[in-house]
C-alpha cells in the first residue's frame, strides 16, 4: 500500500478499534512517522496549554503518577517478601502463603511507567545532563541556541519513542499478549502509557522553549542552576 493509505489505515482503524494484522504492518510503514510526527508535536503543544489553564497539573501531575506508582510497586513487593518467607514463622496466618505469580511481573511494568513520567518531568526541571557549567559562560546568543538545540533533540526523542513505542503496542494489541502470571491482564495496556508520556514530555519542551525565549528577549537569565526534586 502507498504511505497515505497506511496512514489512513493507522488513524482509522485506531480510532475504530480494529486492530488486525494489516493494521500492523502499516504501523511498521514510513507512515507511522507522518502520523506520529504531528500527533506528537500538536499533543505537546495541547498538552503545554493544558498545563497553562489548569497550573494544578503543571506542578502535579507527573510527580503524583511517580510518586503513587512507586507506593504500589513497594506494596506488591513488601506483600510479596511477606508470603514468601512468613511460612517460616509459626504466627503467619496459613492462609496468606503463596506469592502471587504476578507480583515479579507487574513491578517491571509499573516501574516503567514511573521511569518515564518522572522523566518528562525532570525534563521541565532541566536536570538531565545538559553541561551547565559550559554554558553559563556563553553570551547569551549562544545559550539561546544551546537551549534551542536542546528543544530539537528533545523533541526529536519524544517523536521516536511515540512512533516505536506505538508500533510495540499495537503488535502487543493484535498478538494477545498477557502479562506473565496474570489470566487476562494484557501488556499493551501498560505498553500504551509510554507514548502518552513522551507526549506529555513533548509538551514540557514545548513549555521550557517558550520559557527560554520569552526570557531572551526580555534579557534575563537564561541558565540557571537546576534542582533535582525541585519545583516548576
Amino acid at each position: 500500500m502507498s504511505t497515505l493509505a497506511d496512514a489512513v489505515t493507522i488513524v482509522t482503524s485506531t480510532l475504530a478499534g480494529d486492530i488486525d494484522f494489516s493494521v500492523v504492518q502499516a504501523y511498521r510503514s514510513p507512515a507511522a512517522w507522518w502520523v506520529f510526527t504531528p500527533i506528537t508535536l500538536l499533543g505537546g503543544l495541547l498538552v503545554y496549554y493544558i498545563y497553562k489553564k489548569v497550573p494544578f497539573l503543571d506542578r502535579h501531575l507527573e510527580r503524583s503518577i511517580v510518586v503513587y506508582t512507586y507506593i504500589v510497586i513497594a506494596l506488591i513487593i513488601f506483600a510479596g517478601v511477606l508470603q514468601r518467607f512468613g511460612p517460616n514463622f509459626w504466627w503467619f496466618p496459613e492462609a496468606w502463603a503463596g506469592q502471587p505469580a504476578w507480583s515479579t511481573t507487574i513491578p517491571p511494568l509499573l516501574f516503567m511507567i514511573m521511569a518515564w513520567f518522572g522523566c518528562a518531568f525532570n525534563v521541565r526541571l532541566r536536570t538531565h545532563l545538559s553541561f551547565n557549567e559550559f554554558r553559563t559562560k556563553f553570551g547569551a546568543t549562544g545559550q539561546i541556541i544551546a537551549l534551542g538545540m536542546d528543544a530539537i533533540l528533545w523533541m526529536g526523542f519524544c517523536i521516536i519513542v511515540v512512533t516505536t513505542t506505538a508500533r510495540v503496542t499495537v503488535n502487543s494489541y493484535d498478538n494477545f499478549q498477557i502479562v506473565l502470571g496474570t489470566d487476562n491482564l494484557m501488556q499493551w495496556m501498560f505498553l500504551i502509557t509510554v507514548p502518552f508520556a513522551f507526549i506529555l514530555m513533548a509538551g514540557r519542551v514545548w513549555e521550557n522553549l517558550f520559557e527560554d525565549l520569552q526570557r531572551y528577549r526580555k534579557g534575563e537569565t537564561l541558565i540557571e542552576q537546576a534542582v533535582i526534586g525541585g519545583d516548576v
